[in-house]
């Protein structure tokens, strides 16, 4: 016979959420203190994420991608252009267009920060978590997956 799991209630969801929030800041301001390639705002920290896991993008379609008007990707995209860590070369298929990259400069920085961040959090998981709680960590993550994907 199968146990019954009662359905959370409103209260109980509305403490998970609200301690998910205050863990998934604290776990930010962490992972920060691993050091950062800079000082970016969200959005610019939004248009390097997105150009490095999509690759080559326009303005027109990261301000689309990101939900915000083009001019204001505009600003966003010209600092960091400014800033060496974007690079923008023509559209190969329609010269009123420009194709926006991470510099290969900044890209090398990225992805040597981002595994500076996921050692630290693999050192900490195993320091400070049982074998079992590392299984239930890896559900959890699947979970918050579903959650951010919805």
């Amino acid at each position: 016979m199968s146990e019954k799991i009662d359905v959370p209630s409103d209260a109980e969801t509305a403490a998970v959420a609200s301690d998910l929030r205050v863990v998934v800041a604290r776990l930010r301001r962490r992972m920060r203190e691993t050091g950062e390639p800079g000082d970016f705002s969200p959005s610019q920290s939004a248009v390097l994420a997105r150009l490095d896991s999509d690759g080559p993008s326009t303005v027109t379609a990261l301000a689309r991608a990101e939900g915000v008007r083009q001019q204001s990707m505009g600003s966003t995209v010209a600092a960091l252009q400014q800033s060496g860590y974007i690079t923008a070369t023509p559209h190969p298929t329609d010269g009123r267009q420009t194709l926006l990259a991470l510099s290969d400069r900044f890209r090398d920085e990225l992805h040597a920060h981002r595994a500076a961040k996921e050692d630290w959090l693999f050192r900490t998981i195993r320091a400070a978590l049982t074998p079992e709680e590392q299984h239930q960590l890896a559900t959890g993550v699947a979970l918050l997956k579903r959650v951010a994907d919805a």
